[in-house]
């Protein structure tokens, strides 16, 4: 049962193997898993949404969609043939190959970041030996696709949605970066499965520098997905829906596909860097526990987009610079005095030292509240 993913694949190579060169085989190899991951990208991102609008149904006392098939199984494919029915508007002056291109840009990174996610025991696709480094390296490549969309608009809503998108985004792609040096120190490795692997005994989670880094990694990247309450370049109220306000139809549709599968490989990363990834007990397959810890962050998610208020600009950019990116530095130094330190110190030392430093840069960023007014009336 754990396994049988890879054995399946490792049959259907068998069974070509019989007629096949070398050199064919491998093609074969990787389109089988080129497939797989063009097949599970666009699934998950059609039962997110569904699994979204029921979650956040249940929180407001709504039923959610219902209607389409058993209990809305079908809705995400009713969905689909609307979009793709749907005229394709493009503005007068827009321009067209930059407006053309952007959603398809940003599908493909998404795309890219299944290939480095170990799904499992051996569930890898390409298992370099940089794979974390080119997750963040490809991650970061939305932010072109974004401000293409929003300046190939020709629409100044949209290029304010745009900036705005791009400023969020970089800004915590640092303290994101940051957040996961720790899980570089103490395994010595890039590799998505090496790190899963140093976490066989315990999780990264269940030490100071494991927590905070898993929270701070955590709120970084719903920031990077423009997830609430961190949704403030399509903020409705204010600049229309963003970079994508002159989107229809497929077009629009690819954005918010891209944006699912951010959410999910966001949280499978953050399973695989701190949760121990695959990592579980036996009587459940590895990718099982895979699956259930990343639908448990996506679920978190929601939980936020469910409960919490949207960000001013100045709060959400300030938590970005001035208090995760002090954060994130100081919990590299943790981590470093983990690593050195040996019995009770070990792990009094590092909580004692991001605990302080939470309280202070919470002192220190506490806002400003003017006094209250008093006003003087005349006799």
């Amino acid at each position: 049962m754990d396994q049988m993913f890879v054995n399946l694949k490792q049959a259907l190579m068998g069974f070509f193997g019989t007629f096949m060169p070398d050199w064919l085989l491998t093609l074969h190899s990787v389109l089988i898993s080129v497939t797989a991951i063009a097949i599970l990208g666009p699934l998950i991102m059609m039962y997110l949404t569904l699994m979204e609008r029921k979650v956040v149904g249940r929180m407001q006392n709504r039923i959610g969609p219902n209607r389409v098939g058993p209990w809305g199984l079908f809705q995400p494919l009713a969905d689909g043939i609307k979009m793709l029915t749907k005229e394709d508007i493009v503005p007068l002056n827009a321009d067209k190959p930059v407006h053309f291109l952007a959603p398809i840009l940003i599908v493909g990174p998404a795309l890219l970041l299944f290939a480095v996610i170990p799904f499992g025991r051996n569930m890898t696709a390409v298992d370099l030996n940089v794979g974390l480094l080119f997750f963040l390296a490809v991650s970061s490549t939305t932010t072109i696709a974004i401000f293409m969309a929003s300046w190939g608009s020709r629409n100044k809503y949209s290029v304010l949605g745009g900036m705005r998108s791009v400023a969020q985004m970089i800004s915590y792609e640092v303290p994101m970066v940051l957040s996961v040096v720790p899980v570089l120190l103490i395994t010595g490795s890039l590799s998505t499965r090496a790190i899963v692997e140093a976490q066989a005994e315990r999780w990264f989670v269940f030490t100071p520098w494991g927590f905070f880094g898993a929270v701070f990694f955590f709120l970084c990247t719903v920031a990077e997905c423009n997830r609430s309450p961190f949704d403030l370049p399509e903020a409705e109220s204010e600049i229309v829906a963003g970079f994508h306000t002159e989107y229809s139809g497929m077009k629009f549709a690819l954005f918010y596909m891209a944006e699912f599968m951010n959410v999910f490989s966001g949280c499978a990363l953050t399973a695989t860097l701190f949760f121990g990834g695959w990592q579980g007990p036996g009587f459940l397959p590895s990718w099982l526990w895979f699956f259930l810890k990343t639908y448990a962050f996506i679920f978190v998610m929601m939980w936020f987009r469910g409960t919490l208020p949207r960000l001013r600009v100045d709060q959400l950019m300030g938590l970005a610079w001035k208090f995760l990116l002090p954060l994130t530095l100081l919990n590299i130094f943790a981590a470093g005095l983990w690593y050195y330190l040996s019995g009770i110190l070990k792990f009094g030392v590092p909580a004692a030292l991001m605990v302080g430093g939470f309280a202070l840069l919470t002192v220190l960023n506490k806002p400003f509240v003017p006094e209250k007014r008093v006003y003087q009336f005349a006799d």
